[in-house]
């Protein structure tokens, strides 16, 4: 098993789409990237700890690939839009990738650097590609949110539409 963690905007919605992928083993929401030494949903959307609210996931290589992932990550969210995910605003929010190991960094790097030559996208890709330091578990709360709470305005109104664009793509 490997983990790549991946932060694009609220951990809600981009754990709710990676819990679909085969080959994906786990997804754990959480905060890293930040100075702040454990800290709470509170803490992070409050700013001022460098965090970003990320996803964990944990896959099988043998069944998906950390390309996969990467492509899976950039049609999840916008990459362009610094420190902010539609309506959520702030550096809690930003796109980033924390790798794991130079593998990763590698393939991350140059996966942007093909999106932005081909301009697959109408800006700039503004993903920040940091080395994860440190992963602070979100609280159990957090944890499978969207399938717990469907009928919630936020999932009906933000997560389930995304999920909707994802299984189209």
């Amino acid at each position: 098993m490997t983990a790549a963690v991946f932060g694009g905007g609220c951990f809600w919605c981009i754990e709710a789409i990676f819990k679909r992928i085969k080959g994906v083993i786990n997804v754990v929401p959480g905060y890293a990237g930040g100075r702040t030494a454990g800290p709470s949903y509170r803490d992070v959307c409050g700013g001022g700890t460098g965090h970003a609210e990320v996803v964990k996931v944990e896959f099988d290589p043998a069944e998906v690939s950390y390309q996969a992932l990467l492509e899976v990550f950039f049609k999840a969210h916008d990459p362009t839009t610094p420190n902010r995910q539609g309506a959520d605003i702030g550096e809690q929010y930003r796109s980033v990738i924390l790798y794991t190991d130079e593998t990763q960094k590698r393939e991350a790097e140059n996966y942007i650097k093909s999106l932005n030559s081909e301009k697959a996208f109408s800006h700039p890709i503004t993903t920040q590609v940091k080395q994860l330091t440190e992963f602070y578990e979100a609280e159990k709360y957090h944890h499978d949110y969207y399938a717990q709470n469907k009928d919630q305005a936020y999932c009906r109104l933000v997560i389930a539409p995304k999920l909707a664009k994802f299984k189209e793509t």
